[in-house]
């Protein structure tokens, strides 16, 4: 991370840089140059790109030289970027020493080229209105040594917990990125849901739409032919039942839609326990002995690697919540030890 300057720089864009937007370089290279003074700076001709005149979206290459003239950290909160480069607001979080070292307690999984964390239900994986504390931000605290700040590569709800990839370069990020894209990555969860699905094993197709409300945006079933609806997939498997009350049950979505897994179990009469949002049951009575959070676990992730060699395959353990109620209701979870159920496509 480089600090504001003081004169004029001529910085070579290195080949990990490729076809990076200038505005995103910025932003890797100087987190405390806001975007709004990069822009004058630009309309200035200040900054240059091997002398001539660029845009923010202007994409740098191997070799290149970027004129940085003086200019003073105006913001201290770096700029979050959407998938297709452009900036976004951000609440401002500095990652402290204490959350750095926090981030690092819930590691699984670690080498160059990845991390892979247990995400504990409740913490968010990035800012949203008025949240001030998630992952993405406390990545912060694990720049290296040329400034490069680790990329989620995939999300979770802030109430699911267990496993979270991020990649710790850049071309890590875009090969991981791929591999998500191209359904690569076999994902599995766990859940406790309402009710015993049937048939015990099957597959969910539908659209999904996002209704946005006053207070949350909530996602449901399309309509036939309502637009902006995504097709979404998932394969379910019941482990056990408890009493025909409830259900361990075992999921892998082949899409990765918001709220997919919920939105699911919701639409075949069987909601995910505790779900906040999705979970429709009148006049249910919670039972004795559990607690009232949600019941999902990103239980195991099987990836390519993205340096190549043998595959990452982490498997995240039971958070609390849902650890005192399998013991509850006598369901063992090391069942399966480090494999898992078949699905009907297996």
């Amino acid at each position: 991370m480089s600090a504001p300057t003081m004169k004029v720089e001529m910085v070579t864009v290195a080949t990990d840089e490729a076809g990076m937007r200038l505005d995103r370089w910025f932003k890797e290279h100087y987190p405390g140059l806001g975007f709004g003074h990069l822009q004058k700076l630009l309309r200035s001709g200040q900054i240059r790109v091997d002398g001539g005149r660029v845009k923010p979206d202007a994409r740098v290459q191997p070799g290149q030289v970027v004129r940085v003239p003086p200019f003073q950290a105006l913001d201290a909160a770096p700029v979050m970027f959407d998938a297709d480069g452009a900036p976004m607001a951000r609440p401002k979080q500095v990652a402290s020493a204490d959350e750095g070292a926090y981030l690092r307690s819930l590691l699984l999984y670690e080498d160059d080229h990845v991390f892979v964390f247990n995400k504990p239900a409740g913490l968010a994986v990035q800012g949203g209105s008025g949240m001030t504390r998630h992952i993405d931000g406390m990545l912060e605290a694990f720049r290296d040594r040329k400034g490069v700040k680790p990329r989620l590569v995939h999300r979770l709800d802030r109430e699911t917990s267990g496993v979270l990839l991020v990649a710790r370069t850049r071309l890590a990020a875009s090969t991981l990125a791929r591999t998500f894209q191209t359904r690569s990555a076999r994902k599995i969860y766990w859940a406790l849901t309402y009710g015993v699905p049937k048939p015990r094993q099957g597959k969910i197709s539908s659209y999904l739409v996002k209704d946005t409300g006053e207070d949350i945006d909530m996602m449901r079933i399309a309509r036939h032919g309502e637009r902006d609806a995504q097709h979404a997939v998932t394969f379910y498997s019941t482990v056990e039942s408890v009493a025909n009350r409830l259900a361990w049950v075992t999921m892998k979505p082949v899409t990765g839609r918001t709220h997919q897994l919920r939105v699911h179990m919701q639409s075949i009469g069987h909601p995910i326990i505790g779900d906040p949002r999705y979970f429709n049951i009148e006049n249910w009575e919670f039972p004795g002995g559990i607690q009232n959070r949600l019941h999902l676990l990103a239980r195991r992730l099987t990836i390519p690697h993205p340096a190549g060699g043998e595959p990452i395959d982490v498997t995240a353990p039971l958070p609390p919540h849902m650890l005192q109620s399998w013991n509850a209701f006598g369901l063992d979870a090391d069942e399966f030890g480090v494999g898992d159920p078949s699905f009907p496509e297996d």
